[in-house]
């Protein structure tokens, strides 16, 4: 049952206007479409464009896109089944300013042009602990480079977490990069003065994480000029 109603929402995702699910040999050839062209062929407006990295079921860039409706959201995962829940949510509830983007997150630059984006979230993404699998953080050097080409000038990246392993990972690179903290909070339900967006919204996971006590923390940042190649 499960893995029909899988296939159930991949038919759906290919008929759903608001998802899209280019193949990655058009991604590597840098012929997608949109490419430099978010605003103007696909949002049709000049309002700036937002990304969710790992967006899952899109609870975050589905709130995100409410309270600021003057901007442009787009949601990327590699999971279709995760993906729908999000554009589903979105059309249901009519919110025309998010699309969601079915692909891998290290072909980033492959469908945004240098400066296209002007800000990032990264929420709860998976730590990956083992070192073997250190390619695959969100936050390791080599995506944060890709952020920073694809970032306008002094556009943020924002990553919401409950590891304390990825938190003190993710400082030491901020560190060692030389990058500018614009904000950090250890547990953002104890403090005050955190932004709305932070903790206005909950997922699934971070829900989990809160009821067996786990602090949440936010950081927010800048990935300036002279970020090492």
């Amino acid at each position: 049952m499960a893995s029909k109603n899988k296939l159930k929402k991949f038919k759906d995702n290919e008929q759903f206007d608001n998802v899209l699910e280019p193949q990655r040999d058009l991604l590597i050839s840098d012929k997608f479409p949109f490419k430099g062209k978010w605003k103007k062929d696909f949002f049709k407006n000049d309002n700036e464009i937002v990304i969710e990295l790992g967006c899952g079921k899109g609870e975050y860039i589905i709130y995100l896109s409410q309270k600021f409706p003057d901007k442009n959201f787009i949601g990327i995962d590699i999971k279709g089944a995760r993906i729908w829940r999000g554009a589903k949510t979105a059309l249901d509830k009519k919110i025309l300013n998010v699309v969601f983007l079915r692909m891998q997150v290290e072909l980033i630059k492959n469908v945004f042009e240098l400066n296209e984006v002007s800000e990032i979230w990264i929420t709860f993404p998976d730590p990956q602990i083992k070192y073997k699998r250190s390619k695959h953080r969100l936050v390791n050097p080599d995506f944060l480079q890709k952020y920073r080409d694809i970032l306008i000038d002094k556009g943020l990246v924002n990553v919401k977490t409950d590891s304390e392993y990825l938190f003190g990972y993710l400082h030491g690179i901020l560190e060692k990069l030389k990058c500018k903290i614009n904000y950090v909070n250890h547990d953002i339900y104890k403090k005050l003065n955190v932004p709305e967006e932070v903790t206005d919204i909950q997922t699934f996971y971070e829900k989990k994480f809160l009821k067996i006590k786990k602090p949440i923390t936010f950081t927010q940042f800048y990935l300036i000029d002279n970020v090492q190649k």
